[in-house]
């Protein structure tokens, strides 16, 4: 303060040869607080003379002045998101023909926003063979042992190839339904239920479990180890040529880890096809991915559908952004 009064006293003492046309202006601007969803509350402080509106964040912000000086920007919120909303308008570009029926979640990665479309349970299929490598490498860890050298062969053939009697081997090592459920309570899944008997293809599950178990493949709070997820991640990376189609068709050339499933069932001669994985998109963004369908008069057709969906799931969270970004371009 009292070099603020040295100052005035000098610049009374010493006029200026030419006259300003405005007031000179200082402000000192501070970050008071913030919220998740958008809110900043900025305060200003003007020493002498007006404060320019330039100086707020955004023009729809207003601003008031008390007597000593001080003027506060009212906090702005930018409103949430609804992603639910998005996927279900984006996947309205997708129709599924005749018996067909999709469902779809999506996890964005970088942000750590969601959606789901359809919360119906699917058959899984082959797509059950991660479940089955997660769950064994699950009682390993607790068992403070490492795979086998045999369960390493049935895990590199079943996820890899899709080998039926691998997964059944591993199926029955560890504990067939009975096993896939409590290792699937432990990994926070509530909507999956193993097949009965030897028929692990017929597990019902959700999308929306599908996404909690590609947390636990992929994510940091996992149930599973860093080495049991690298593990996972790198079978999942090495699928054979001919099974490289579902959720990577949403990725940016050969940036995906995927597990596909299809079953034609012998009740109705329809196809089950599935998809799940890890994609890296265009927008540069990591997502997560699950794609249930059935209904499907071939596989061909199954796999048109859900890639159409994984396609529609990841445009949701990238149109998204470029209208978040747009908004705040709006206001700035």
């Amino acid at each position: 303060m009292e070099s603020s009064r040295a100052a005035r006293r000098n610049h009374r003492a010493r006029p200026s040869r030419r006259r300003p046309l405005l007031y000179t202006a200082l402000a000192a601007v501070a970050i008071v607080g913030g919220t998740a969803a958008g809110t900043v509350y900025v305060k200003a402080q003007a020493h002498s003379g007006p404060v320019s509106s330039a100086a707020t964040p955004s023009a729809s912000a207003s601003a008031s002045a008390s007597g000593s000086g001080e003027a506060t920007v009212e906090p702005v919120t930018q409103p949430a998101v609804d992603y639910d909303a998005l996927l279900a308008e984006a996947m309205k570009a997708v129709t599924p023909a005749g018996d067909q029926k999709v469902s779809v979640a999506v996890l964005d990665v970088d942000s750590g926003e969601s959606a789901t479309y359809g919360s119906t349970a699917y058959d899984t299929a082959s797509i059950v063979k991660v479940d089955i490598l997660a769950a064994l490498l699950l009682q390993a860890q607790d068992a403070g042992r490492q795979l086998t050298a045999t369960e390493k062969s049935y895990a590199t053939t079943m996820i890899e190839n899709s080998d039926n009697d691998s997964a059944t081997a591993l199926w029955n090592i560890i504990g067939t339904a009975d096993g896939l459920d409590a290792a699937n309570k432990t990994f926070g899944l509530t909507g999956t239920e193993g097949g009965d008997g030897p028929l692990w293809g017929l597990t019902q599950t959700t999308a929306a479990d599908q996404l909690t178990l590609l947390q636990q493949v992929f994510g940091d709070d996992s149930k599973l180890s860093s080495a049991s997820k690298s593990y996972i991640q790198g079978l999942m990376g090495k699928i054979e040529a001919d099974q490289q189609w579902g959720v990577s068709a949403a990725a940016d050339g050969s940036q995906w880890r995927l597990k596909n499933g299809w079953l034609a069932r012998s009740t109705t001669g329809l196809w089950d096809v599935n998809s799940i994985g890890r994609v890296t998109a265009a927008d540069g963004h990591e997502y997560l991915i699950a794609v249930l369908s059935k209904g499907s008069t071939t596989q061909n057709k199954g796999i048109t559908l859900i890639e159409a969906a994984a396609k529609a799931g990841v445009a949701a969270f990238a149109d998204s952004g470029s209208a978040t970004s747009a908004s705040a371009s709006a206001t700035d």
